[in-house]
């Protein structure tokens, strides 16, 4: 059980280097830093690699931004052995509208709670 953890993190920790690794090294933008790691999780599993990763990795590969990318390309790749091209298009959204959906909602949440305001 322990060594499932300890797997988990090492995986995402790497993944969070890599990012890291961006900002600091690469002087890349945040935006930039992002677009890279969903590209790459989305590249991952179109070459059939991302599922070896969360298999081995659990949540060390499902939490970070790449998993993203694989839940884009995964619905996008199912969709379309289904229903041609416009399965890309709502495989892509089918997948992963639940969780842009909370993104959006908490964080109109958490701007009511702390009064955000625009940039002076």
């Amino acid at each position: 059980m322990v060594s499932i953890f300890i797997t988990a993190f090492i995986v995402g920790g790497l993944i969070c280097v890599v990012g890291q690794l961006l900002f600091d090294v690469a002087k890349l933008t945040p935006a930039h830093t992002l677009c890279i790691l969903v590209v790459t999780g989305s590249v991952l599993d179109g070459l059939g690699l991302y599922e070896p990763l969360i298999d081995f990795a659990g949540a060390g590969a499902t939490i970070p931004i790449t998993s993203f990318g694989n839940a884009l390309t995964h619905g996008a790749m199912a969709e379309a052995e289904k229903h041609g091209l416009i399965g890309v298009v709502t495989g892509m959204f089918e997948v992963t509208s639940s969780g842009i959906s909370s993104a959006i909602l908490f964080g109109f949440i958490a701007s009511v709670i702390f009064k955000s305001k625009g940039k002076v």
